[in-house]
């Protein structure tokens, strides 16, 4: 397939694989699905395996080929292997609109970790690594926490490991939150109608002083044999008119927040790198009402000014006609992809 920078429709019945192509788009840009499955539940029924590959055309061309089984992994980019993921984070850029994404609202503490994960490992180079770093550190120290008599020494080795990386995931979210709250403020006001004003806050499990707090907690750490603080245990506050929307806001307004997230995501990315990611928006259109999908307009018309890249998946009956300007239409049917007519 080639695709031309604009907006494709990829229009089909369900279950066709309209899905499968923002999958894969997804894939090239983050080795992760969005529908929240692993690597093992995305390889075909009878297959060994999944490869995804592509060409990526920006200021430069890339080729990326990734390979997933249960025995070998490939990922190449320009024939050459990744050995480390920092250099490969970056080649493509894209945001996901899809039904999942209530549970950045709804959802535990994690997943709302993971979006800012995913937004600092786009856009500052060390980020990942110091993420991976911080992850394998506290493997080792919960680990060691469960045995009976630890060692103290070595403990304490672990403990300084842990600040120093945790530290600079702390650092990195906080400096990331005053700068992503005023777009999603600005988004949710303007697909709400300006109905609740929305607050976004930062909430560490660190208040102060990591390696204070962590000496602090020792006990606590052994009895739950568990590393009970830090960047791994934080949260991300969503809060509408000073509620927390995921318990007091209706369901309309926990899907007006999500939306207004991923546009903050979108604008964010745009700002620091400066033309837009691909936007791959998949199945949501049709639940939305009118005011709501008015709201997302001059997202994509910032896109497609910018030559930018818009995926949407729709069936023949919920396509938003009022998006219909300037888009290529592709029709989806048993896996087979066709174009189907141009618009302008």
């Amino acid at each position: 397939m080639k695709f031309e920078p604009g907006f494709h429709l990829l229009l089909g019945k369900n279950a066709q694989g309209k899905t499968n192509i923002l999958e894969s788009i997804y894939l090239l840009a983050t080795l992760r699905s969005f529908r929240g499955v692993g690597a093992a539940q995305m390889i075909r029924q009878g297959q060994k395996g999944f490869f995804v590959g592509a060409e990526i055309i920006g200021s430069q061309s890339d080729t990326i080929k990734y390979y997933w089984s249960m025995r070998e992994r490939k990922l190449t980019l320009n024939q050459d292997p990744v050995k480390r993921l920092s250099d490969f984070f970056g080649t493509l850029r894209a945001v996901v609109f899809c039904t999942e994404d209530l549970q950045l609202v709804k959802g535990a503490p994690r997943i709302r970790r993971r979006f800012m994960d995913l937004l600092l490992a786009q856009t500052q180079p060390t980020y990942l690594q110091y993420l991976q770093q911080y992850a394998k550190v506290l493997c080792s120290r919960n680990a060691l926490l469960k045995q009976y008599r630890p060692d103290l020494n070595v403990l304490d080795s672990f403990s300084r490991e842990l600040v120093k990386y945790g530290q600079a995931l702390i650092d990195a979210r906080r400096q990331l939150i005053p700068k992503l709250s005023p777009l999603a403020r600005l988004a949710y006001r303007r697909i709400s109608a300006d109905a609740e004003e929305l607050m976004m806050v930062y909430k560490p499990t660190v208040q102060t002083d990591f390696a204070e707090e962590l000496k602090k907690n020792m006990d606590r750490d052994r009895q739950y044999r568990s590393t009970l603080i830090g960047p791994h245990r934080d949260d991300l506050s969503l809060k509408l008119n000073d509620n927390l929307a995921s318990q007091f806001g209706s369901e309309g307004q926990k899907r007006t927040l999500a939306l207004a997230l991923k546009m903050a995501q979108a604008e964010y990315l745009t700002g620091i790198v400066g033309y837009p990611p691909v936007l791959l928006i998949d199945d949501v259109m049709g639940e939305l009402d009118r005011e709501r999908r008015s709201g997302l307009l001059p997202l994509l018309e910032r896109a497609h000014h910018a030559k930018g890249q818009v995926f949407m998946t729709c069936t023949e009956e919920n396509w938003p006609r009022e998006l219909g300007r300037r888009l290529t239409r592709w029709q989806v049917s048993q896996g087979q992809v066709q174009w189907h007519e141009s618009q302008s």
